[in-house]
């Protein structure tokens, strides 16, 4: 079994819509994976599926040696790091950014009467200023920026030092700057030796940070290629996956696709 993920003919079913289809997938410790696809590919949902967040329908699904619907996943679920849009909707939007990032120590979003210690305090303000957030720890999340609420949400992802760390979409509604800015920080932290196992979702190529190592494409609920980027990431493969003929290009680990005339 791996030692971070492991999907054996894993299948969602919601009514009559397969929202994923048999996907077999391995991620190792070190390894740093990107997920492209289309709107509806499925992304989304497989991620739920390493967040110990969602069960399958069908299929197995290994997570941290352990097995879902074999394990307590409130247990499971402090040892993987979580960024996505629907966790910020649970973030009380008069919280301000401290306790956004420190109250991950419980698996909580909002502070209540849980007691936390110093050392969780100290933590997460230095969480913050290494995503350079640090000077607006005293800012309510409703006050910040796109781009500073993403910081923020990864910086709560990082706070319980996870296993594992899913980014679900970290650039979107980020303007040209932001993006590049985020992308650069991601591509730092993909590269530290030290971090945790690596899961990004995103539809855009411009957005793979570099220093990833492994990409998974997928279309309607199928895995296309899956492996090593400079494998999966082609010209045929990409054509495949978003139904568009596609001229892939990359520069200093940096991907783009432009559409073939």
């Amino acid at each position: 079994m791996s030692d971070v993920l492991e999907l054996d003919s894993v299948s969602v079913v919601r009514g009559k819509k397969t929202l994923l289809d048999k996907v077999d997938w391995q991620v190792n410790e070190g390894e740093r994976w990107v997920i492209l696809g289309p709107n509806g590919a499925g992304k989304t949902t497989l991620l739920q599926i390493a967040a110990a967040r969602l069960h399958p329908s069908s299929g197995k699904a290994g997570i941290l040696d352990e097995i879902l619907g074999r394990t307590d996943v409130f247990e499971l679920r402090p040892r993987i790091g979580l960024s996505s849009a629907a966790l910020a909707t649970q973030i009380p939007e008069h919280e301000n950014v401290l306790n956004v990032v420190v109250t991950a120590a419980y698996g909580v979003t909002g502070r209540w009467r849980e007691g936390y210690e110093r050392d969780d305090e100290r933590r997460a303000f230095r969480l913050l200023n290494d995503w350079g957030m640090g000077p607006l720890l005293n800012r309510t999340f409703a006050t910040l920026s796109e781009g500073e609420r993403k910081r923020v949400q990864i910086a709560r992802a990082l706070m319980t030092d996870p296993e594992l760390l899913l980014l679900d979409e970290p650039a979107a509604g980020l303007d040209l700057g932001g993006r590049e800015e985020l992308v650069h920080k991601l591509g730092e932290l993909a590269k530290d030796e030290a971090a945790p196992a690596m899961v990004l979702v995103t539809h855009h190529l411009e957005e793979v940070p570099p220093g990833f190592t492994h990409a998974m494409l997928l279309r309607d609920g199928g895995v296309v290629a899956a492996g090593p980027i400079t494998e999966v990431l082609t010209d045929q493969h990409l054509s495949e996956t978003f139904g568009l003929a596609l001229d892939v290009t990359e520069s200093g680990g940096r991907y783009a696709a432009t559409a073939r005339r």
